[in-house]
């Protein structure tokens, strides 16, 4: 049996589970998270509701599901704006001001937060240790790489990773600030004002 771990561990998929998750995320879209079923889920997906439930315990394991899939998209759209970047301070700003404007603008992210806010809040503070997780593993590990070529010094990547990762969240539950961040440009400024110092650099910065 495919379990959500097992199921996005390596981001493999057969053709019927990525059917169930298309039809999940589009009934998030039309539905939103409170009036999801998987009945609702197996009828647009043109399956039974067993074969779900071969895959996937319960609905919430389901709806992590997606959004563990739509976070490794953004990661690589992430991967795609900063694969022209060789240095490492360069990649996390370029790296930051993607990450943040694709999850602020995102269908099911804008949709959520105009919708159910509460719903919202939840998934992406009480409920969000595996997405959180996911993404603190994905910049820790661009953090290592950086490290094994020396632009960075000796730390453990993780705990620095995770603050980066907790600071883009709040500001994507309450954009409300004294600090701009309507525009790429902004969260690029920000990167570099903010994020940068907070990386034990393996250089001297000027």
């Amino acid at each position: 049996m495919l379990t959500v771990t097992s199921l996005l561990g390596d981001g493999d998929t057969d053709p019927t589970t990525d059917r169930i998750l298309d039809a999940a995320y589009r009934e998030l879209l039309d539905f939103g998270v409170r009036r999801v079923s998987v009945d609702n889920i197996a009828k647009r997906a043109e399956i039974a509701r067993i074969t779900i439930y071969r895959r996937f315990a319960n609905r919430d394991d389901l709806l992590a599901a997606v959004a563990m899939r739509e976070g490794r998209r953004i990661f690589d759209r992430v991967d795609a704006a900063i694969a022209d970047e060789a240095i490492i301070e360069d990649q996390l700003v370029e790296g930051f001001a993607a990450i943040f404007h694709a999850v602020r603008s995102h269908p099911l992210v804008k949709r959520t937060l105009a919708s159910e806010p509460d719903i919202a809040i939840s998934l992406l503070s009480a409920q969000a240790g595996p997405i959180i997780g996911l993404a603190r593993d994905y910049l820790a590990s661009h953090l290592a790489a950086a490290q094994h070529t020396r632009q960075l010094a000796a730390f453990d990547p993780r705990p620095v990773a995770e603050l980066i990762v907790r600071l883009a969240a709040s500001f994507v539950l309450t954009p409300e600030s004294c600090i701009p961040m309507r525009t790429n440009d902004d969260a690029r400024a920000f990167a570099r004002t903010h994020i940068l110092p907070m990386i034990p650099s393996g250089k001297k910065r000027s």
